[in-house]
């Protein structure tokens, strides 16, 4: 079993410095060709680090020719030795199933793809949007020519503090709001606010991208499974982690919406502790569709642990790149001090529309316009569906909150055959377990709908050609 140690890892990414080590190993012929590599998981659990470390150490291994990934067989040295400035052997091709990723990309026109997270071109506010847009370029042409603050223009800040004021309930200063371009950038800044050495957790299934973008930026990340309540207290007290990161108002992709109990739980077990902070993640918190928003943690955190966390992707667009934090007070001015020289990486001309928007009541309107839509169509959906419930064909699992839900299929055989075939009918479904770290049994034959981009035209003949390919 290859053994490192990071101790000489310095203030490198921890997947480049394990990159560097089997490297060398290669180049050196301690690794020989043809040798196969310890599996992701048996390295990571050798080392003590994250599966999404060894995974990123061997993707750039991989694309730089020293190993050769085999198809449901591992990793494997090449023979690169005395090929100083020639290019590796290319892969030899052999006979195998796509990958899902791949099946994915070989259909351009899907009738339904029920994985992507999209915005039909006519929900978006092209009216008022515009309108205000050319508010803005003629009122306000110097302020837009002005470098905008690294935390964001104040106007957009204040805007979204009285929005979370009268829809969230969250009394929060402009000072505290981080405006920044997507949730991966945000997750980013706090990676390297808080440092490479702290331990963050994911929930486990989660989006896997949360995962992908810790790891990338050389976070110790570490995976917490998860009862019926959410993420499992007694996991984080057993991983050793320091900064957890969940969806407690609507969990993707199981929809748990975590009870309060747990939640006090949680805050407890942050609180014990000066190096432990909560990221709660609020994705999609406008989109309740039965009874009250679900409170933030941010809300009933005395203790000043929680970083709260939301976007207008999934409200407006996911192309308008518009995401915001609101840190703790405690931690504004260490944040500032640490990070306040980065440019605001949205554009003024965005952040000034999108401030004016939400202060004109344009956002407050939209967003109960899309509720009813989202509602609507989701009732369309699940009305197609439950006949074949009835039928015993499948079982709906759904909590009334979001924009998907989950759908357990009585069929024979693999989740992936079953999502090929449906594939070649041009639907496109993602199983549950594809958002697990490892193959949980419980969730076998369960798949994940998100709706939100599947239009009202494509919905029935989508569902009629899930019901065929169960019938087969």
């Amino acid at each position: 079993m290859l053994t490192y140690s990071f101790e000489h890892a310095g203030g490198k990414p921890m997947y480049e410095y394990l990159y560097e080590c089997i490297r060398r190993d290669i180049l050196t012929g301690r690794l020989r060709a043809g040798e196969k590599l310890p599996s992701k998981r048996m390295l990571a659990r050798n080392l003590g680090i994250s599966t999404i470390t060894v995974e990123g150490a061997y993707g750039q291994l991989t694309a730089e020719g020293y190993c050769q990934a085999k198809a449901r067989k591992g990793f494997f040295v090449s023979d690169v030795i005395g090929q100083e400035g020639k290019i590796p052997p290319a892969e030899q091709k052999t006979a195998r199933q796509p990958e899902p990723e791949e099946l994915h990309r070989e259909h351009r026109e899907w009738l339904a793809d029920f994985a992507a997270n999209s915005v039909q071109p006519r929900q978006f506010p092209f009216t008022s949007w515009t309108r205000l847009l050319r508010k803005v370029v003629d009122g306000e042409a110097e302020a837009l020519m002005e470098r905008s603050p690294g935390f964001g223009a104040l106007a957009l800040r204040q805007a979204v503090a009285d929005h979370l004021w009268r829809f969230r309930g969250l009394s929060v200063q402009p000072e505290q709001i981080v405006i920044g371009a997507g949730t991966e950038y945000l997750y980013s800044l706090l990676v390297q606010f808080f440092g490479r050495n702290k331990r963050f957790c994911v929930e486990n299934p989660g989006y896997d991208r949360i995962r992908k973008i810790y790891g990338i930026n050389g976070a110790d990340c570490v995976l917490a499974g998860m009862d019926e309540q959410g993420v499992k207290p007694e996991d984080l007290t057993a991983l050793r982690a320091q900064i957890l990161h969940i969806s407690p108002s609507h969990h993707f992709p199981t929809g748990i919406i975590m009870p309060i109990s747990r939640r006090y739980e949680l805050l407890g077990w942050a609180a014990a502790a000066p190096d432990r902070y909560i990221i709660e993640d609020d994705y999609d918190s406008e989109f309740r569709l039965a009874g009250r928003p679900i409170p933030t943690m941010m809300g009933i955190d005395v203790s000043s642990r929680v970083i709260y966390m939301n976007t207008f992707s999934k409200s407006l667009t996911p192309t308008i790149r518009i995401s915001y934090m609101v840190l703790p007070a405690r931690l504004v001015k260490p944040f500032r001090q640490k990070l306040g020289f980065y440019s605001c990486t949205v554009s003024n001309f965005e952040q000034y529309t999108l401030a004016r928007f939400i202060q004109q009541g344009c956002f407050e309107k939209h967003i109960n316009r899309m509720r009813t839509y989202y509602r609507r169509k989701r009732e369309q959906l699940l009305s197609l569906l439950r006949e074949a419930e009835r039928a015993g064909q499948l079982d709906i699992i759904e909590h009334g909150s979001g924009l998907h839900f989950l759908l357990r299929l009585h069929i024979p055989g693999s989740d992936r055959a079953f999502q090929q075939r449906l594939a070649e009918r041009r639907v496109w479904l993602k199983p549950l377990a594809d958002y697990y770290e490892g193959e949980p049994e419980h969730c076998r034959h369960v798949f994940v709908l998100n709706y939100s981009g599947v239009s009202d035209q494509t919905m029935k003949p989508a569902v009629r050609q899930i019901l065929a390919c169960l019938a087969e």
